[in-house]
């Protein structure tokens, strides 16, 4: 959707109403998007599952249609790739400024033509997020690298495995590096490299086609390039961090959710501080637990690296901190500009005070409804448990950034019992019909674009 329609657009949350039920999250984004620009890789089609129902994926998915891939969706989330036309090495600017992830087809389109052209990427406002690493990554493995009019040119005759240091796990890095150097020649060792679960099946994705990839989810990963790689058919793992928002959507309602489907290792960080709070989590296979507390209790939180507390869940556990009865410490290690959404908490009555990348989360007895917007993805998710918790009708704003993360997200929450409608303007929701959980809400979300056979 355009900036102007998600201005005009807004989530009502009518808080107060403790929520109750199963929940299974849908793919990961921060999977799905380097598994769709590795498909760039492949010559074959790929069929993936479980891809998200959101508009980062239907960015993504114009991106390789406009370096000439063919990109078709199918019903249940499942796409198809066919990447044999691909034709251009040059990803559009007017794309790639609306995703950060989008600077992962550089190392797909380097690791096949030896040649890519990509602006500098988009997405979230969180600070700098610089590529440099990324950049050292490929010129490591041979390539040069030319900086020309805010866009990165990266060149190889020949791409030769190599040894590559990371100054700090980069997730992205990580990423770029490991598909640069799934075609080049010889032996590629990553060091240093993420650990999220999302390289992980980035890395099992690239096994799928024909890669050898190793030790993958550990600080060191290994490649072992190849000359070709095939079609393959692959689900993507859950997202871990819608989970963990539908965990706190139960935890700050004082309700009884559960969520399918995702590895509780994942989510260990979170239930441990869930825990600490006296939420009571419990855990059985693939299933998480979170039953809440009436009262609970501040805890301190620190952000880091999977496997620590996950960058993308502190603006929703704050929101969570807010209601606490006491004062919390909460620590950003990794994004500079990611309290930016506390604002819009204060204009809810929340009492948090931030000095530099240290926020002071004091709860208050009760949050109130107001006029909110959205300043980035997990902020949504933030004024939306703020908002669930709430006295009164709360309307949340910037859903352009919601959507980016969040499949079907007002049908998830009213399926566990919130009132939750997507609305234009400023329509009270007691004009609204009744929208328990057997009604299916509106939806405004672009379709996965897609290319007839």
């Amino acid at each position: 959707m355009d900036s102007l329609e998600g201005l005009r657009t807004r989530l009502m949350i009518e808080g107060g109403r403790r929520l109750e039920g199963v929940v299974a999250p849908p793919g990961a984004k921060n999977a799905a998007l380097p598994i769709m620009a590795a498909c760039l890789l492949c010559e074959s089609e790929v069929i993936l599952h479980r891809v998200p129902r959101i508009t980062d994926v239907d960015v993504m998915a114009a991106i390789l249609e406009s370096l000439g891939a063919r990109v078709r969706e199918q019903p249940g989330g499942t796409l198809i790739i066919d990447a044999s036309s691909v034709n251009s090495h040059t990803a559009p600017y007017a794309l790639v400024s609306k995703l950060n992830a989008s600077f992962d087809v550089t190392g797909a389109l380097l690791g096949r033509f030896g040649l890519a052209e990509v602006p500098r990427p988009g997405g979230c406002i969180l600070g700098p997020r610089a590529v440099d690493m990324h950049l050292h990554g490929f010129e490591s493995l041979g390539a040069r690298v030319d900086l020309e009019h805010g866009s990165v040119i990266v060149s190889a005759p020949a791409l030769r495995g190599a040894r590559i240091a990371l100054a700090k796990p980069s997730v992205g890095a990580t990423k770029n590096v490991l598909l640069a150097s799934v075609r080049a020649r010889g032996t590629t060792t990553i060091e240093n490299a993420a650990r999220e679960p999302e390289v992980t099946d980035l890395g099992d994705f690239l096994n799928a086609l024909g890669a050898r990839v190793s030790g993958h989810g550990g600080p060191t990963i290994t490649v072992e390039g190849v000359a070709k790689l095939h079609a393959c058919e692959y689900t993507i793992i859950p997202d871990r961090l819608v989970a963990g928002t539908y965990l706190l959507a139960g935890a700050i309602t004082s309700g009884d959710v559960t969520v399918t489907g995702v590895d509780p290792v994942m989510a260990a960080s979170l239930c441990e501080h869930l825990t600490a709070t006296g939420c009571e989590v419990s855990a059985q296979g693939v299933s998480i637990r979170a039953r809440g507390a009436r009262k609970w209790k501040p805890v301190n939180v620190r952000t880091a690296p999977y496997p620590g507390f996950p960058t993308d869940l502190q603006p929703p556990f704050v929101a969570y901190l807010a209601l606490a009865s006491g004062s919390s410490t909460v620590e950003e290690t990794i994004f500079d500009a990611r309290f930016v959404y506390v604002g819009e908490l204060l204009r809810m009555g929340a009492d948090i005070t931030v000095t530099g990348r240290t926020a002071r989360v004091t709860g208050v007895a009760k949050l109130k409804d107001a006029v909110v917007v959205a300043p980035d993805i997990r902020a949504g998710g933030s004024l939306v448990l703020a908002a669930l918790a709430a006295e009164g009708t709360t309307e949340i704003g910037g859903l352009e950034y919601i959507d980016r993360g969040y499949e079907f997200l007002e049908e998830r929450l009213a399926a566990l019992g919130a009132r939750v409608v997507r609305a234009s303007g400023v329509t009270p929701i007691m004009t609204q019909p009744d929208i328990g959980s057997t009604m299916k809400l509106p939806r405004v979300v672009a379709p996965f674009r897609s290319q007839s056979p």
